[in-house]
């Protein structure tokens, strides 16, 4: 069997982005079906040139129309004009993330930090469910500087046969988790990775969420984040509450 490639952040968003689009097809679908039209080679340059009619035909189901309507986009079906959409947002064509994301390498620079993955959908915000958002933002936080320093897609969980711990995995490196929420088995296996997950199911910008955590660590961090930063059990924060 040939390896298949890693998914980069943007085929990942664009498939995540695309799944959505489609009624009733989970990403591992339209993998499956990206695989089977693209020779398992799934980048931004064969996802150009994937049409609309490749697609429906993965999925085994065509509508009774002609090549005409499907090359020439004509065709007026609910179904068909989701399939559209799905093709232009794998094209890069379409997207809810106009913006770069300003993501700053690290460098180790940041002494006495930590770092802190964010369960995410749309940009810098903290929107996601450990077990379904599409990506991971990866931030080193100290108590006068926060550095966006990775992006990691979660798109390839859908693919494990354990999609938990492949999330696990993917954030081991990270201490502190942040989510909007998360099953009871999935914060069990991130509590035994070492890994404290921060339930905020309101969500928002992350950068004003973890604001309060500099706070925190400028002032009187709570237990948690004292074991993590190496400092004095003593120091408290009470509006700080793990997952329970």
């Amino acid at each position: 069997m040939t390896e298949q490639q890693p998914i980069s952040n943007e085929v990942a968003l664009r498939i995540a982005l695309a799944a959505k689009a489609l009624p009733n097809v989970s990403i591992r679908e339209l993998i499956d079906a990206l695989q089977t039209n693209l020779d398992d080679n799934i980048t931004e340059e064969s996802l150009s040139t994937l049409t609309v009619t490749q697609l429906k035909r993965a999925f085994g189901n065509i509508y009774d129309v002609d090549e005409g309507e499907w090359e020439g986009e004509d065709a007026n079906n609910q179904e068909i004009a989701a399939v559209k959409e799905a093709v232009r947002i794998l094209w890069g064509e379409q997207t809810e993330y106009d913006h770069p994301l300003p993501i700053e390498p690290d460098q180790g620079d940041m002494p006495n930090s930590i770092r802190i993955a964010v369960a995410s959908n749309t940009d810098e915000q903290l929107d996601g469910h450990f077990g379904s958002c599409h990506r991971y933002l990866i931030y080193q936080l100290s108590a006068d500087a926060i550095k966006l320093i990775d992006v990691r897609s979660a798109l390839e969980a859908d693919l494990s046969d354990n999609k938990n711990q492949f999330r696990v995995n993917l954030i081991r490196d990270c201490p502190v988790l942040y989510v909007v929420s998360i099953g009871g088995p999935a914060a069990a296996q991130v509590i035994q990775a070492n890994i404290y997950p921060m339930k905020v199911e309101a969500g928002g910008a992350i950068r004003e969420i973890l604001a309060d955590l500099q706070r925190a660590i400028a002032t009187s961090p709570p237990p948690w984040l004292a074991k993590i930063l190496g400092i004095g059990a003593d120091q408290r924060v009470k509006n700080y509450q793990a997952v329970g």
